[in-house]
């Protein structure tokens, strides 16, 4: 009998797994991953890791692993216009600390930080089985059974699915979603410049879609841009010159030549939101739980705050002697983590059809209304705090820094 059975072995994950053993070393935790073992190490990408997310890994021990390949965000610039137009107004702007010495974010390569989760698993005696992924389940009352993609049965107290957006899993248990696509996908790449990029980050709001270059260590920047979808597949397909081209004129020359040094992919992007997080000895976590717009950055926090809720939700639940898979003890998850997750998408679905366009009333309103925050400091702090995890009364102890 495997106490705690996650599905899926990407950052959230791993997070869950090395969250529930190293509170509860007694508990039995397995992870599932249908990948081969090294393809982790091919993800060019990077992600923007917030305050509360960085807490949540130091308590876990990853932090120390990840930090030398961490680039903090000190700034971030906010602007909207046009892709031709000779200039680009700053209309909000963001200083990068949450506290002295603590940015509100950080940019992290995935590979090293799914690479200091899988030394922490490790650590703590958690398997990873590759090439393995649960091909069904019934839920017999004591416990799930779990057939493997192998064939192979096995028996847990509580199955965990963080097996994607577009979770198989989360289709066998019956829990349906809100779901509807933007007509637009994200171009993710990396590039290189001449000038220091000095820890800020951009984000420029343009008819088609944001555009957003983030700080990597070095001369470099990650780029998110949101192009309309076969607007964004012609330029993922064409040659480099055209690409750097386009790239050049919604990124501009104040940090010299660009040269583009990662791969070019374009995801298409939609909103995607899970009726039910839970269901008898069953958790939805990450993307599995919901899928967001990338307009604000926080669509891998979500997940972190998932694994801080879902974690404390079993560990205190088997430190009182009950059933980790009870459906009211996962209910307790469900209610810390669904209006949250509603409301975030709720807000970024709004942001996007705010800003992706170029209808002339609407553009003087959102930017009357960027430069309204502007100049109020106070509420400043406030979406700082919030965009950084650490204003929420209530958080689980994992994003406050403190152990469960």
């Amino acid at each position: 009998m495997i106490d705690v059975l996650v599905i899926g072995g990407g950052y959230v994950g791993l997070s869950v797994a090395v969250a529930v053993k190293q509170a509860a070393p007694h508990l039995s935790v397995e992870v599932y991953e249908a990948a081969p073992e090294d393809a982790w190490k091919r993800d060019n990408r990077a992600s923007a890791i917030i305050a509360a997310a960085s807490r949540l890994l130091t308590v876990l021990g990853a932090w120390a692993d990840i930090a030398p390949e961490a680039e903090p965000i000190r700034r971030m610039v906010v602007t909207d216009s046009r892709v031709g137009d000779p200039v680009r107004p700053v209309f909000l702007t963001f200083d990068g600390d949450v506290q002295e010495g603590q940015p509100f974010a950080h940019m992290v390569p995935n590979v090293a930080m799914v690479g200091a989760l899988r030394s922490v698993a490790e650590r703590l005696g958690v398997p990873v089985h590759h090439r393995m992924t649960a091909s069904g389940f019934v839920n017999e009352g004591a416990s799930m059974r779990v057939t493997r993609s192998d064939g192979e049965d096995v028996r847990t107290r509580l199955l965990v699915a963080c097996d994607g957006v577009r979770s198989k899993l989360r289709d066998m248990a019956g829990i349906k979603t809100v779901r509807w696509d933007y007509g637009q996908s994200g171009i993710v790449t990396t590039v290189e410049h001449e000038r220091p990029h000095e820890g800020t980050a951009e984000e420029h709001f343009l008819p088609a879609g944001p555009f957003a270059t983030l700080p990597l260590k070095g001369n470099r920047s990650s780029l998110v841009w949101t192009e309309r979808t076969e607007d964004a597949n012609r330029l993922v397909e064409s040659d480099d010159l055209i690409f750097e081209d386009e790239l050049e004129r919604r990124f501009g020359q104040k940090l010299g030549r660009l040269k583009v040094v990662g791969d070019k992919r374009a995801f298409p992007l939609g909103l995607t939101l899970a009726r039910d997080f839970v269901a008898p000895r069953f958790a939805l976590a990450g993307d599995a739980a919901h899928g967001i717009h990338p307009i604000s950055g926080q669509g891998l926090n979500l997940g972190f705050k998932d694994v801080a809720a879902l974690a404390e939700t079993i560990v205190e639940a088997d430190r009182l002697g009950l059933d980790i898979g009870a459906l009211n003890v996962l209910e307790r998850y469900q209610a810390w983590r669904r209006f949250d997750t509603f409301r975030m998408g709720v807000t970024t679905d709004v942001l996007n059809r705010l800003f992706s366009n170029d209808i002339g009333p609407i553009r003087i309103a959102r930017d009357f209304g960027l430069g309204l925050v502007e100049r109020m400091p106070k509420l400043k702090s406030y979406f700082i705090g919030e965009a950084a995890g650490v204003a929420a009364k209530g958080n689980p102890r994992l994003l406050n820094g403190e152990s469960i």
